[in-house]
């Protein structure tokens, strides 16, 4: 058998060459041949091959099978039972090895004894008791003098499952306030949809085989969310069309039938012209339109708008108030549920009623759905789901889309209303193909020929369009984030792929939860009162009906200046600081902090702002359940293959013993307030009806499950809208507790093309519908900006070693992408006198940083595509060398979302320059550290030697 140790570096570069080309390769041995013999042919009794989910990406849910060996991981390769991942595993997936046997890891309790800033932190170890006690009068005396907003929770992605870091942490301290890197990374669009349709409904089934293949602003043929690696490759294979929208030319667009290369920042305009374009050429699902979105709804500017009681998502209300006519506006004692339309067959105003069951006029609702099984995009290794057939108006009405229309309001006033859709269509048109061109710098027929082939349905009979839109990060970044979602979730929708096969469904509905610990099982979440003190909530006001996080920038703010409080101590569990906002100033306000704690598994550049540093556990340690974040219907487990090394806990038993350091309970069962990880295990599978211990006995006998086959009746069936899953029944509709509720779960339980939430939060402000405004710091928006920044970046990329800040010191991945490459078209390259591979300075009003110089054609000339969150793990100094390359130096600190507040990471205008001896530190252009030691910048570097695995420290 070959062990990890006798992997070679040339075998890794092979493997990562084949992941570059999306074809993820797993070892030529499978995991059943591993445990029937070893190199001589023996049995071996010491060999074990585990099932579980790789997390080395965070992201993902791609099954894998681990090789133990005498006790040690030898091997990781695919899981041929995870349909989802299609039995393949990546290179970051193999280098798990290397990271849960690193040298470097933290192994134990720490306690800082040096001021902070200086070189050396003074780490002394120390035991958990004394961690969780220190921890515990901290945060006591903390809250006692402050108050408990002062404090914070901070979160980094979920690779360790530690997400409750911003939810349970958030409970345990009373605080309303948290930094979440789920703000600027897939939360946008969570929020955006949650506001006008269903949570998360961005979430595509990748897996299931789209007929027209639309990837926008990623490449997740290297990593994503919705269905990535083996999965996306073979789709885009498949697919009639592939069509990618993207400044730069990815690993896999270079085989797409169209690539629209548009300008960074551009792609709410992209998506606006697209509809336009449907619009004009009546490519939209009309029955769909009329009859479960609120495109039909008049809109009278005449009316002080008004509404009723909704529910925020943590179960308290808000008071929504529209224009969008109702019967209270028209006759006094008129319900305010009951929304006016003009019915064009019948030539008359009609309603529909968003109290009770939500119906239209005269209808009925029984709870039956009449039912076709599904014939296509079925995914290998699944089970045929259930597509409601379309339901008609009974009685017949046509809801009208266009047109005025007068009426006579409640006060003897006359006026002139007029539906959503007309409104829409008219500012969608500023949009046009031309304009779009012209603002996205691609050609007019380019947009056309785009939209009217993902428009055109290839197979109609189905009853259903031709797969939804795989919208990725970049869309989220400048500045415009809620409204790219909305208009690409509303493109989506209306062309016939709104929770449809190969639609964008959301996330998987499975009978386990997806993350333990996320949240204390036995505390409120915050308050009504509390939340009002969220920080940033003043500035966007929609935090306090989204109530995921606070507003990352606004709670830097505050731990620099108090203002409008003191923010004076803060537990962050994985995340980091150079994920958002400006890094340096955020790298100023952590270092003045009272008290900070840091829970990861490495020193860090976050973890040198620490007080007390913990160590938690790598994913091939832990037992977890595991459910699909997006739509490609898979759970599973995460299962322990090995022990932890030293005194490493899993980021959930931290979040117990934070409560009990702090006297609050986790387990609402008073007799056993913090209980062990095994009873919070149990909780996550117990709408099985089976403990842990049986789950993960049964996911290693019979592989990933279905969710179609487990939940028949939610994921296992298409259009929810149509059968009623979206909605939860309670007595209070008069349907009783098990009738299902057809719509949506927003205020008018229709997809809101117009927006009620946002027009309460944001009155006045002409945000009801959707549209596209240029990044703050590019050309559209300030044209001069070009004379001292003559380049548009772009960043955020995603690397196939490396996955946001992660695996920089795992040696196999690190040789083979050493130091940080911007992107530039060869062009400009000539122009400024760079070579491949020199160092360059980049430099905008808010910061410089220098990085590498990749020529690259597959990028615009005047852009340039830099990497984000780069650090030096072998720079032994307070923040890691973060103040060399981290991309986020360069942005503002303010600029945001208007909405939800996700930062302006991308799409800014740069300058450009060679480093060289004459303008760098230590006359280097590669970057040192304060004695002029340069960072590892090529694959030969004897120090990556240091980095190799160590298989016995802190496991005996």
């Amino acid at each position: 058998m070959r062990l990890a140790s006798d992997i070679t570096r040339r075998n890794f570069v092979k493997m990562a060459l084949a992941t570059g080309a999306a074809v993820a390769c797993a070892g030529s041995v499978s995991g059943a041949q591993a445990l029937e013999a070893t190199q001589d042919g023996t049995p071996a009794d010491d060999v074990q091959v585990v099932r579980s989910c790789c997390r080395a990406c965070g992201k993902m849910e791609c099954g894998c099978l681990v090789t133990v060996t005498n006790g040690r991981v030898t091997k990781i390769e695919g899981d041929p039972t995870s349909f989802q991942s299609m039995g393949n595993c990546c290179t970051k997936s193999m280098a798990s090895i290397q990271a849960a046997y690193h040298p470097d890891r933290l192994h134990y309790p720490l306690k800082r004894t040096n001021p902070k800033g200086s070189k050396d932190p003074g780490w002394v170890r120390i035991s958990w008791d004394e961690a969780m006690e220190t921890i515990g009068t901290a945060f006591k005396a903390n809250a006692e003098k402050y108050g408990d907003e002062s404090a914070f929770a901070m979160v980094g992605t979920s690779r360790f499952w530690c997400m409750g870091g911003a939810l349970s942490t958030r409970q345990t301290l009373n605080t309303p306030n948290n930094i979440t890197a789920w703000q600027i990374c897939k939360g946008p669009r969570a929020f955006a949809t949650e506001a006008i349709d269903e949570y998360a409904s961005y979430w595509m089934a990748t897996v299931e085989h789209p007929r027209v293949y639309v990837q926008w602003g990623g490449a997740s043929e290297i990593s994503n969310y919705d269905d990535s690696g083996r999965m996306t490759v073979d789709v885009a294979k498949s697919a009639d069309v592939h069509i990618l929208v993207d400044p730069r030319l990815t690993n896999l667009g270079k085989e797409a039938d169209i690539h629209l290369a548009l300008t960074p920042g551009t792609d709410g305009a992209m998506a606006a012209a697209w509809i336009d374009t449907i619009i004009e050429d009546k490519l939209y699902d009309d029955l769909y339109v009329k009859r479960w979105t609120n495109a039909a709804f008049l809109v009278c500017d005449d009316i002080e708008p008004s509404g009723y009681k909704c529910s925020t998502n943590f179960g308290d209300t808000y008071d929504m108030k529209t224009r969008l006519l109702k019967e209270s506006d028209l006759v006094e004692g008129g319900s305010p549920y009951k929304f006016i339309v003009y019915d064009n067959l019948n030539e008359c105003f009609t309603y529909f009623d968003a109290e009770g069951t939500g119906l239209w006029e005269g209808e009925e609702w029984t709870g039956e759905v009449e039912c076709v099984e599904q014939t296509t995009n079925i995914a290998p290794g699944t089970v045929p789901g259930r597509i409601p057939v379309a339901s008609q108006f009974s009685p017949a009405k046509d809801p009208a889309l266009y047109g005025e229309f007068e009426v006579t309001l409640k006060d003897g006033t006359k006026s002139t209303v007029v539906p959503v859709w007309q409104k829409f269509a008219e500012k969608m048109r500023e949009f046009n193909a031309d304009a779009a061109a012209e603002i996205c710098n691609v050609p007019a027929d380019d947009i056309r020929l785009a939209a009217r082939t993902y428009a055109t349905r290839l197979d109609p009979e189905s009853g259903y369009g031709n797969g939804g839109i795989q919208y990725m990060l970049a869309i989220e970044h400048a500045c415009s984030a809620t409204d790219n979602v909305r208009l690409l979730d509303i493109l989506s929708s209306i062309t016939g792929n709104h929770d449809t096969p190969a639609g964008n469904r959301g996330g998987t509905y499975t009978l386990v939860s997806r993350d333990a610990g996320l949240v204390n099982r036995a505390l409120p979440m915050p308050n009504t009162e509390l939340v009002d003190k969220i920080l940033g909530g003043d500035q966007l006001p929609m935090l306090k009906w989204w109530r995921y996080w606070a507003h990352g920038p606004a709670v830097y703010e505050a731990m620099l200046n108090g203002d409008p409080y003191p923010v004076r101590a803060g537990i962050n569990q994985s995340g980091d600081f150079l994920a958002q906002s400006n890094t340096s100033k955020n790298w100023e306000a952590i270092n003045s902090l009272d008290f900070f704690v840091q829970v990861d598994m490495w020193h860090a550049p976050t973890s040198d702002a620490a007080d007390i540093l913990l160590p938690c556990t790598h994913w091939l340690e832990i037992d977890a359940a595991r459910a699909s974040q997006g739509s490609h219907g898979a759970w599973g487990a995460t299962c322990k293959c090995i022990e932890a090394p030293g005194e490493c806990k899993w980021d959930v038993e931290f979040s117990i013993l934070l409560a009990k350091a702090l006297g609050k309970p986790w387990n609402p069962d008073e007799s056993d307030p913090w209980p062990d990880v095994e009873w919070e295990r149990d909780q996550t599978v117990a709408g099985i009806g089976m403990t842990w211990q049986e789950y993960r006995a049964y996911f290693q006998e019979h592989g990933w499950l279905d969710a179609k086959e487990w939940a028949p009746e939610n994921w296992g069936t298409y259009k929810r809208y149509e059968s009623g899953a979206y909605r939860v029944p309670t007595a209070a509709t008069g349907q009783g507790d098990s009738m299902p509720l057809p719509g949506f779960k927003t205020p008018t339980h229709k997809q809101e093309i117009w927006s009620t939430c946002i027009e309460t939060y944001h009155p006045g402000e002409d945000g009801e519908l959707p549209g596209w405004v240029p990044a703050p710091y590019s050309p559209q928006a300030d044209p001069s900006i070009t004379e001292e920044y003559p380049f548009l970046a772009t960043t955020g990329r995603r690397i196939p070693v490396y996955f946001h800040s992660e695996h920089r010191q795992l040696p196999w991945c690190r040789e083979l992408w050493p130091v940080p490459k911007m992107e530039v078209n060869p062009a400009d390259a000539e122009a400024l006198g760079l070579q491949q591979g020199d160092w360059a300075w980049i430099e905008t009003q808010f910061g410089k940083i220098r990085q590498t110089v990749d020529i690259y054609s597959g990028i615009k000339p005047g852009t340039v595509n830099l990497e984000h969150q780069w650090w030096y793990p072998e720079v032994d100094e307070s923040g890691h060398g973060f103040q060399f390359s981290a991309v986020n130096q360069l942005i503002s600190p303010t600029a945001c979302d208007k909405y939800q507040g996700a930062t302006n990471l991308r799409a800014y205008q740069v300058k450009i320059y060679k480093a060289t001896p004459e303008n760098s530190p230590f006359g280097n252009p590669c970057p040192c550290d304060s004695n002029g030691v340069p960072i590892i910048a090529d694959a030969a570097d004897p120090r990556l030697k240091e980095w190799l695995p160590d298989y016995t420290r802190g496991r005996e």
